[in-house]
């Protein structure tokens, strides 16, 4: 879908197997059938978001990250005055909610050395909730604990996305979130 332009899967340096393919990780994977199906998941995961959760966001160009995004925002309770765009240009941008969401997108960086000035550790760790568009050019830097989230075309307006945790909160995240599915909101 895009044309052989699509970043390299980000290998993982113990196993050298694909990030989507890692043997034994929770995981649940959801179709949706238009982009007010994957806003409502997304959303349903961004009211189960605590401080210092990180989603990682893989897919290719126009898969719908940054509507992933858009969602967790409305979940965080990110004020609706505030227009959450894909930060393309400025790498980083920040959120007031219920936590603050930082919102990254790494399109234009091609590995982890190019992001030293964006104050990773207090964007990953601090006291908010961090979605990461191409997330695998973050390498070994992206934390342990992640949830990651693959979105694939099924079609025009179709998308799966498979969710992999990792990590003990992430695992437990991702079974609530398994739990609620496309039901009524967690919130």
């Amino acid at each position: 879908m895009c044309g052989g332009l699509c970043p390299p899967y980000m290998y993982d340096r113990d196993t050298a197997s694909p990030m989507i393919n890692h043997e034994g990780l929770p995981e649940w994977t959801i179709e949706t059938s238009s982009p007010d199906g994957t806003l409502l998941v997304a959303e349903h995961l961004g009211c189960l978001l605590e401080p210092g959760d990180v989603i990682a966001l893989i897919g290719e160009l126009g898969s719908g990250k940054t509507l992933f995004a858009q969602g967790l925002a409305r979940g965080l309770e990110v004020p609706g005055g505030f227009v959450v765009t894909s930060p393309t240009f400025t790498l980083v941008n920040e959120y007031p909610g219920r936590l603050p969401f930082y919102h990254l997108d790494l399109y234009r960086i091609s590995g982890p050395a190019q992001c030293g000035d964006l104050g990773l550790d207090e964007l990953l760790y601090g006291q908010g909730a961090a979605a990461i568009e191409w997330a695998e050019r973050l390498g070994a830097e992206l934390p342990e604990e992640r949830l990651e989230v693959h979105l694939t075309f099924t079609g025009e307006t179709g998308r799966r996305l498979q969710f992999q945790a990792f990590g003990g909160r992430m695992e437990r995240t991702l079974a609530a979130l398994k739990a609620v599915g496309t039901g009524p909101s967690p919130c």
